[in-house]
């Protein structure tokens, strides 16, 4: 499975979520570290999910930059 992760720079620390898991989020220290942490709440949600008898969401979010002349 692949889903798109957000992750923000908050004041001392860094945050992260899955948008297509609604109320999957984690926090770290760095990036690296809130990855990490991500990866292991994704496969506890997951999990939830299952025992739950809740259908699994394919992962449908894109991620994508632009360039805006300031």
């Amino acid at each position: 499975m692949r889903y798109a992760i957000v992750i923000e720079k908050a004041a001392a620390n860094y945050s992260a979520y899955v948008p297509d898991l609604p109320g999957c989020v984690a926090t770290g220290t760095t990036v690296a570290e809130v990855e990490a942490e991500l990866r292991e709440a994704i496969a506890f949600h997951l999990e939830g999910l299952r025992e739950d008898g809740i259908a699994i969401p394919d992962g449908s979010s894109q991620v994508e930059y632009i360039e805006v002349v300031a």
